[in-house]
């Protein structure tokens, strides 16, 4: 068992970052939060509710970026953006999603991904929050992992404009974040 006894509310309006060595259960937690892995003990609940009868419900309430880009080699980045922002049930007009590739300085065209950077692939996959504005929950495994000082900071940005406007935030890191956002609150894991 990586952790026990662990319990938190996580409110709009509030940034949780889960600290702790590598294997402490940093991922693994995020994995529960997002209804991924199921835990040992307890249960995640949303609005009162455990999410696991919550399914589609909840999965349109969260954002879940891992640790992995989690893009697809053989398509383009606004292709991948597309996708993702379709299966979580997200409008995305092919001028916001330019528009969100652009911001992360990325090519929308006909470059396939698997022919970017490690750091422009995490940078395709963070692009879907430029359009996840209005999803209350962000749950965001090493967001900064193979960013460049202007990906960190536009990152950082839009992680605090979300919990200013109402949403949470709950992320893991190793780097040095500088979020400044309402509520900020520390899970130690290990």
């Amino acid at each position: 068992m990586l952790f026990r006894g662990l319990s938190f509310t996580l409110s709009g309006g509030e940034l949780l970052r889960v600290a702790g060595a590598n294997g402490s259960g940093k991922t693994s937690l995020l994995r529960i939060l997002c209804g991924l892995i199921t835990p040992d003990a307890g249960e995640v609940r949303w609005h009162g509710a455990p999410i696991h009868g919550l399914r589609e419900e909840y999965a349109r309430q969260i954002v879940y970026l891992g640790h992995a880009p989690a893009v697809k080699g053989d398509l383009t980045a606004a292709e991948n953006l597309s996708i993702a922002c379709t299966l979580a049930g997200l409008t995305a007009s092919p001028e916001a999603a330019r528009e969100a590739l652009a911001r992360f300085d990325l090519p929308a065209g006909e470059i396939p991904v698997r022919r970017l950077s490690q750091g422009q692939r995490r940078r395709a996959a963070l692009a879907r929050l430029m359009l996840a504005g209005t999803v209350p929950l962000w749950l965001l495994d090493e967001p900064f992992a193979a960013l460049d000082r202007s990906a960190a900071r536009l990152t950082e940005a839009l992680i605090a404009s979300h919990v200013a406007g109402g949403g949470a935030v709950a992320y893991t890191t190793h780097q040095e974040a500088n979020i400044r956002a309402g509520m900020l609150r520390v899970v130690e894991l290990g």
